[in-house]
């Protein structure tokens, strides 16, 4: 996992609560990077999995809470720092439809050796989509983050439900997103 979804993390929690706790959990989850990223590093996605546990401990969040909040974390950054990517996009849906062709395509240059999930879309109506989640890392949950980070961006508000499953090593995610005025 990439170097720069760590430093986003720790970013998040000193914002958040504050940077002595985010010093406290680096400690609590006895890191083999020792806690220290570079954005460009990669390192093991077990090490993200322990900051959370960590993280869920201190505050008494539920893990899959504070990552979903972490993926709204970081969209509202990816839109700041790759604003290219939103640009000339239509809303939530167009968006999600460009990850797989466009954005992941763009990160693969930046990232050759980047492990990135795969994502497929379908437009099952005007107001309505199915997206699913593929990869070997247990983070639907941050998925579903970026999703609604996403629709934040574009101002929509979006129902979004789940079914998650498991296709041999492959966690699997169908999420089905509807459009409300």
């Amino acid at each position: 996992m990439k170097g720069i979804v760590f430093s986003e993390f720790n970013e998040m929690v000193e914002e958040m609560y504050s940077p002595a706790l985010a010093d406290r959990i680096i400690t609590q989850a006895n890191l083999a990077s020792g806690g220290a990223y570079t954005t460009v590093g990669t390192y093991d996605h077990q090490e993200l999995l322990a900051l959370v546990t960590c993280l869920s401990g201190e505050t008494g969040i539920a893990a899959s809470d504070l990552v979903r909040t972490f993926g709204r974390h970081l969209a509202a950054r990816f839109s700041a720092l790759y604003p290219a990517f939103f640009e000339g996009v239509g809303g939530t849906f167009d968006f999600l439809e460009t990850i797989e062709q466009h954005v992941h395509v763009e990160v693969r240059k930046l990232y050759p050796d980047a492990e990135l999930p795969t994502f497929s879309t379908e437009r099952t109506g005007p107001d309505s989509m199915v997206m699913v989640y593929q990869s070997r890392r247990p983070f639907a949950d941050l998925a579903e983050g970026l999703i609604e980070g996403c629709a934040s961006h574009f101002a929509e508000r979006i129902t979004i439900t789940r079914s998650d499953g498991k296709n041999g090593e492959l966690h699997r995610t169908r999420f089905t997103l509807s459009r409300i005025d």
